[in-house]
């Protein structure tokens, strides 16, 4: 987690640093996490990747990839200087001189040995990366070594399950961090701060209060210049399996036994091993077609670069599940992923069940009492709102819904990003918001099933909508506005 924290003087290598993640996400992030925490000035970024380039070369690459993060100045300059590049390819040649080079840069800087192993590459070469890495004895250093994977981590159970023994043959368990950008969001970290540091939240946090709980990851962009992978993936292997799930994990847990990665972690897995099976027909398919979002018409999917014109493949899931447990039995989770939604937003709303008795019968036509709701957001306006009814004033009476709201940016001011805080929880050797082995294959043993079967319908639904209308009434997946603060 964040704060006010020293960093050990380490090297951190990334695989893949001249790919597009790098050059957005991380660079600029590896910069502030670097210049902003003590032995700053003994952090050392050394880039590897296929090119052929001098240092000079890479640092003028990552020199436009910080001016275009809004990051310039004399300290980028000095960050320069401990910026290094090793050309890397296919060969194991290759490791054994990346390995040379890193020992060579630690005896000249005067660096105890702590390294970092970044793979921003792409799912396919993660395993073949791994082997050469062990093979060039990287994975062991004079201090610690640790391995950042990013995701997606296999594509069903059978390859997660093999990606995870490919790791083991080279890794321990504890030098592992998957990295899920989603829970290194401010807001995720705070549902647990939300629900364990307030009580008269959680005491309610249980089957006999709660009706549903939905949970919704919307974009409302398409697929852009990633048909490649889109097509292969789809969106329940997108976004399901790893965002959507973790973040019903967070909130379906149970308090664990102290704030340290293991507990957490343990509590997680405890709620995945809880869902017993999903039924079929209880998850939704879409494809968006020609429509318009923020006032601007947009192509369909099958009309995107690089998509077949038959393409059956789902750029919406929804889903109903039940955690089998004493505190969740009966508690349908709804879980909801689209792209081309009428606005991007990722939200958790929680529904009580209504007051048993409405006394209003007499005072106000039709006694229309709404039931309260949280609704967590987590992108962007990130904060929380309680619903809550109130009796508006003057006669005849009335009763109103209305919000109590939590802003974050309003309250603390700038957020830091996802990324900062997760890179600096691996230098730091903080595993908290790192997915686990066996949580990764309990994810993937719930939804392989699904994305097994081939005989489900994915109906169309136009952009700038909310998904398939009538499905979502089948499932009864809520899209009143309320849900979507």
């Amino acid at each position: 987690m964040t704060g006010a924290v020293t960093c050990d003087p380490h090297l951190f290598v990334v695989l893949g640093a001249t790919g597009d993640l790098a050059a957005r996400k991380l660079l600029p992030a590896l910069y502030q996490v670097m210049t902003d925490h003590a032995a700053a000035d003994r952090s050392i970024l050394v880039g590897a990747a296929l090119p052929d380039l001098s240092d000079a070369e890479f640092r003028a690459l990552a020199a436009t990839s910080l001016e275009s993060a809004g990051l310039t100045g004399t300290r980028v300059d000095a960050w320069m200087e401990r910026t290094f590049y090793q050309r890397t390819g296919d060969d194991p040649a290759d490791y054994a001189r990346l390995a040379e080079r890193i020992a060579a840069i630690e005896t000249d800087l005067g660096l105890p040995g702590n390294r970092v192993l970044y793979l921003a590459l792409p799912p396919a070469a993660f395993e073949g990366v791994i082997g050469q890495l062990g093979a060039a004895g990287l994975n062991t250093s004079p201090g610690w070594t640790r391995l950042v994977i990013e995701k997606p981590f296999g594509e069903d159970l059978t390859s997660a399950c093999r990606l995870n023994a490919a790791v083991h043959a080279t890794f321990d368990e504890a030098q592992v961090y998957r990295i899920d950008h989603y829970l290194g969001k401010e807001t995720v970290q705070n549902l647990l701060t939300f629900r364990f540091a307030n009580p008269i939240f959680e005491s309610t946090w249980t089957r006999d209060r709660l009706e549903a709980i939905e949970i919704t990851v919307a974009e409302d962009l398409g697929i852009g210049a990633r048909a490649a992978y889109y097509e292969r993936a789809g969106a329940l292997r997108d976004v399901v399996q790893n965002h959507l799930t973790q973040l019903m994990t967070l909130v379906a847990m149970e308090a664990p036994s102290s704030f340290t990665a293991d507990a957490i972690r343990n509590e997680k897995v405890q709620v995945l091993e809880s869902i017993h099976s999903i039924n079929p027909a209880w998850v939704v398919y879409g494809q968006y077609t020609p429509g318009t979002v923020g006032g601007r018409a947009v192509p369909g999917y099958r009309q995107e670069e690089g998509v077949a014109p038959d393409s059956s493949t789902a750029t919406f899931v929804g889903a109903k599940l039940f955690v089998s447990n004493w505190r969740w039995a009966g508690v349908p989770f709804f879980l909801r992923t689209g792209k081309r939604l009428p606005r991007r937003t990722t939200q958790i709303a929680v529904t009580y069940k209504p007051a048993p008795v409405c006394i209003f019968h007499g005072v106000v036509d039709d006694c229309p009492v709404s039931p309260n709701v949280i609704v967590l957001t987590l992108q962007p306006d990130e904060g929380f709102a309680v619903r809550f009814e109130v009796k508006s004033p003057g006669e005849p009476p009335g009763v109103v819904s209305k919000f109590l709201e939590f802003d974050y940016e309003a309250e603390f001011r700038a957020i830091p990003d996802a990324y900062q805080t997760l890179l600096l929880d691996v230098v730091m050797g903080d595993q908290t918001l790192f997915v686990r082995a066996d949580e990764v294959e309990a994810s993937w043993r719930l939804w392989t099933p699904i994305l097994e079967r081939d005989d489900h319908p994915v109906h169309p639904y136009p952009a700038g909508t909310w998904g398939p209308a009538d499905t979502s009434r089948e499932l009864a997946l809520w899209t009143d506005e309320w849900t979507m603060r």
